[in-house]
């Protein structure tokens, strides 16, 4: 499996949510998990919460200039201290890697009050024989919206070593502070941490569709959601009714036909993410739940 592969799954759940598509199988090679989806009646085509005008400014890479601005606050809030451990697989391969969500709490950020979100992505054998990931992802998201005030990776990969710190700014006149950069992006741009945590918050039963922009850490993309139905699932954390959430990821408004997934948050309080299903070029691969603190 190559490198590309790997970084895309990493990308598509701990970075979209984003980050960031682990889609893990319960070790030691148990059947996949259970979905029984019941999908949405038919009804009219859903345009995602309006945008306001695009800004076509040229201090802005085109992937920011093609994104919208984001929808309005959810009324959400994280439980600090939850941890959610996830493991998966890819086409026919049973725990590929794990990854592990905290919310560590909140924290005085840039003067802000923001959401201290964490991931960490780890290889497992036998893919970590032919590629050893072990990456962590912190995010600084403000209450609410959970947009992004600080995004930062440090990956480890192969035995190459990266460190990002990014100040993210809608203006670009706020100062980094020593050890980061400032990153120009669209107001209500979230990283994908912050993505997740956003799309717990939604209200699905009161808004079938959003769109926002996201930074990954080195691009911005148009993400849109749209509720599609209800799925009894069953992972190696239990079983859940869950709401069906059909992602797609645009880049320069074109839809971005390797990067489609489906997200099952949990019919309950915390809205917890159960199952996270990706269908990409080479394989198909899927994330689930396997314990909840």
């Amino acid at each position: 499996m190559s490198r590309r592969i790997v970084a895309v799954l990493a990308v598509v759940f701990a970075v979209v949510c984003g980050a960031a598509a682990f889609v893990w199988l319960h070790a030691g090679g148990q059947n996949k998990a259970a979905v029984h989806f019941t999908p949405d009646p038919p009804a009219a085509a859903v345009e995602p919460a309006p945008s306001s005008t695009l800004r076509n400014d040229s201090k802005f890479p085109d992937a920011a200039r093609s994104a919208p601005v984001a929808t309005p606050e959810p009324e959400f809030a994280p439980v600090t201290g939850e941890v959610l451990e996830f493991s998966g697989s890819v086409a026919k391969v049973n725990n590929v890697a794990s990854l592990r969500l905290l919310v560590t709490g909140r924290k005085a950020i840039a003067g802000k009050e923001a959401w201290h979100l964490q991931a960490f992505a780890h290889t497992q054998n036998p893919l970590r024989m032919v590629f050893e990931l072990d990456d962590q992802f912190d995010s600084y998201s403000a209450p609410g919206d959970f947009s992004s005030v600080q995004y930062e990776m440090r990956l480890s990969e192969r035995g190459q070593k990266v460190e990002s710190v990014q100040r993210l700014t809608p203006t670009g006149r706020e100062p980094a502070p020593e050890g980061a950069t400032a990153t120009r992006v669209l107001p209500g741009t979230r990283d994908p941490l912050g993505m997740m945590q956003y799309l717990r918050a939604v209200d699905w039963t009161r808004t079938p569709a959003v769109r926002g922009p996201v930074y990954d850490g080195r691009k911005l993309y148009d993400v849109r959601a749209q509720k599609i139905g209800s799925a009894e699932v069953e992972v190696p954390a239990g079983k859940f009714s869950t709401t069906t959430i059909d992602i797609k990821v645009f880049d320069n408004g074109a839809e971005m036909k390797d990067a489609h997934f489906t997200l099952y948050l949990a019919k309950n309080d915390a809205r917890t993410p159960v199952l996270l299903e990706a269908v990409l070029p080479f394989a198909a691969a899927r994330v689930e739940l396997t314990k909840k603190q």
